[in-house]
């Protein structure tokens, strides 16, 4: 059965899950950063059909989020790496982790603890954070068209607004009377300690 495609939808996740969205992809990007490199590991590992694991591997590479790599002079066989591409899903990786540790219900607490590696401070919940550090919620955040916006995207963020925010999601004006346009400039979000 053929994969269904999001390449047409407008819409930076369904694009994104285009690349990573299949289940094994994401534990393959989970294990490489627990520094698996091996075809023979990946499948130990994860218990993964080796056809299966070729296809995810072949598509993982396809996309830019893995690279094929010589594992040292004297061993024949090739190893998987993260890109830079594959490196930036780590983000991704943390807030499943999170989640995963809140809403999956395991009685024994999280089985992996993920720590600072110069403090040993434990991570900040993954998020979204306001220019003063505060972790926002779905209700703190208004979505705006992007410049990659097509005119139905300005009605599926103004049904947006209106469904999460309510009455009153327009734009908050500015000193001399302009609506806020685009965004916060990126920065790192500072650890919040939660309590």
């Amino acid at each position: 059965m053929q994969r269904k495609t999001f390449n047409n939808m407008n819409c930076s996740i369904a694009r994104a899950l285009d690349q990573i969205g299949e289940w094994w992809s994401l534990l393959i990007v989970r294990e490489c950063t627990f520094g698996t490199t091996r075809f023979d590991q990946f499948q130990e590992r994860l218990g993964i059909a080796r056809n299966i694991l070729t296809n995810r591997l072949k598509r993982l590479i396809d996309v830019g989020i893995l690279e094929k790599v010589a594992l040292g002079e004297n061993d024949r066989r090739a190893g998987y790496r993260l890109t830079q591409k594959g490196e930036e899903l780590f983000p991704v990786l943390v807030a499943l982790l999170q989640w995963g540790d809140k809403w999956g219900m395991s009685l024994d607490g999280p089985p992996i603890r993920l720590v600072e590696h110069a403090t040993g401070e434990p991570l900040a919940a993954v998020g979204p954070y306001s220019s003063s550090g505060r972790l926002l919620g779905i209700r703190d955040v208004r979505m705006e068209v992007g410049p990659g916006g097509t005119p139905s995207t300005e009605a599926v963020v103004a049904a947006r607004n209106l469904a999460i925010l309510g009455a009153g999601s327009e734009p908050l004006a500015e000193a001399g009377g302009q609506a806020a346009q685009g965004s916060a400039p990126a920065r790192k979000p500072r650890a919040v300690k939660e309590g």
